[in-house]
């Protein structure tokens, strides 16, 4: 492949705050606060900070799905996290995760405030609190774990790889595309060949780890992320097509995808959640017809 424009690193790599694309006012080589700003707290016991990415959606569907199977001690109130606006560096969310990323979640329902970040951990606390959506026979348990292992060590090279690289990088870099594309193809074989013998990632059982799979490779073969879907051939993975749309299909999935959403039709949107009833009342289209 011909390249006029080769790169040589420098000895010492520096920040140039004008050379980050799309995302050069929120990426920075450091940690920490960057202003002043507190988290507002609701009536609920737990406490969401987040966005309707992929990442964030994971933990909206399983609250959702805690709801519905009965859990009532799982109520929450989700808030919209702007990381576009740098909501992510206040103090507050810092505090919650000192990563800066979404989501976040402050458990209140004990004596003392438990926080909780990275969406995989988040899952975990949430299974292992309300004992539900995890298996409990040791192999099953295994399974589950590891596809959602899988899932946090696979999901940068397709999002931070391919896509950023497809759909977001300032320029389009044939060699990287290329890379990432080839592993985000090996990893929905990996996917296919899984859901060819088993009917949910852990087995038998509906567990978090399709949870956290789903709004990632789910999202991709259905085309709501990266528009892709051409490009890498999707149709021709047959058993997660399947398994997307079983996965989909369940109301508590639904609603979760809502929560924290700032794309889509306006009906589709639902910034924050207080309440149940915020899914009738409280949606984008409702909000702009009243105003």
């Amino acid at each position: 492949m011909a390249n006029s424009n080769e790169y040589t690193p420098p000895r010492i790599w520096t920040w140039d705050k004008e050379n980050g694309g799309q995302f050069a006012n929120i990426n920075r080589p450091i940690a920490g606060a960057t202003h002043e700003k507190e988290l507002p707290v609701g009536r609920h016991p737990l406490q969401l900070y987040s966005l309707g990415t992929p990442n964030g959606v994971k933990v909206t569907i399983m609250l959702e799905e805690l709801l519905a199977a009965g859990h009532t001690g799982a109520e929450y109130d989700a808030w919209l996290i702007r990381i576009g606006d740098g909501d992510q560096f206040g103090s507050g969310f810092v505090a919650a995760n000192p990563n800066s990323k979404i989501p976040a979640l402050v458990d209140r329902s004990g004596a003392a405030p438990i926080r909780v970040f990275e969406s995989g951990s988040i899952l975990t606390y949430l299974a292992e609190k309300f004992q539900a959506f995890l298996p409990t026979e040791p192999a099953a348990r295994a399974e589950c774990f590891s596809w959602l292992f899988w899932q946090m060590g696979s999901a940068p090279y397709l999002g931070g790889g391919f896509g950023h690289f497809y759909a977001y990088a300032p320029t389009k870099i044939e060699y990287a595309i290329n890379r990432f594309a080839m592993e985000t193809k090996r990893q929905l074989d990996v996917l296919d060949r899984r859901l060819a013998e088993s009917e949910y990632l852990g087995g038998s059982e509906y567990t978090i780890a399709d949870m956290a799979v789903w709004p990632w490779y789910g999202g991709l073969v259905k085309g709501w992320i990266y528009e892709a879907a051409e490009f890498l051939q999707v149709q021709d993975y047959k058993n997660i097509q399947r398994w997307a749309d079983q996965i989909g299909e369940r109301k508590p999935v639904q609603r979760g995808r809502m929560v924290n959403r700032l794309s889509g039709e306006p009906s589709s949107q639902l910034w924050e959640r207080h309440d149940a009833s915020d899914f009738d009342t409280k949606t984008q289209d409702k909000i702009g017809a009243a105003s």
